[in-house]
């Protein structure tokens, strides 16, 4: 199985979206977030998992699922990426990968030492572009498959059953 954990806010602070999203209101910036990467988890088939910082928020750790995504709130006291390095170790072993999506360089030589891969945030934004317009793309050509009958008729036949299908005379 592949893993990508995800430091929530990094990615919201680093894509202009999120960070326009997360001046008016941090909670929407979070739900698109949230949003975006479960259809990014629905096309590539990776295991996400996003992390965001709880550290000055009293109370213990919350972990709860979100369009088939884990979401963790860190425990007060503890950063995200302290929270991500946990569940490196926990998540890396030899028939799983782990990438970890974050742009704070001294996460990503934190998480190489654990074994993991990381993602910059630039680099899963190009993904997510990438995977938008292959999405559109097989829209496009899904549109315009026409089906063809499987019994060779003439094309004025075809007309008066189109007619009749459509409930036309």
């Amino acid at each position: 199985m592949i893993y990508l954990v995800v430091d929530g806010y990094n990615i919201i602070g680093a894509w202009e979206e999120l960070q326009r999203l997360k001046e008016k209101d941090i909670g929407q910036a979070r739900d698109r977030l949230l949003d975006m990467m479960a259809e990014y988890q629905a096309y590539s088939g990776y295991h996400v998992i996003v992390v965001f910082d709880a550290y000055f928020v009293k109370g213990k750790r919350a972990t709860y699922r979100k369009s088939k995504l884990d979401v963790i709130f860190t425990k007060e006291n503890e950063t995200a990426d302290e929270c991500i390095e946990r569940l490196v170790k926990e998540l890396q072993n030899v028939r799983d990968k782990v990438y970890v999506a974050t742009s704070d360089y001294d996460e990503q030589r934190t998480i190489f030492g654990s074994g993991a891969l990381r993602k910059s945030a630039r680099e899963l934004y190009i993904e997510m572009e990438a995977m938008q317009k292959d999405i559109s793309r097989r829209i496009i050509s899904q549109n315009q498959y026409k089906p063809i009958s499987k019994i060779p008729l003439d094309p004025e036949v075809q007309a008066v059953f189109e007619k009749w299908r459509r409930g036309r005379k």
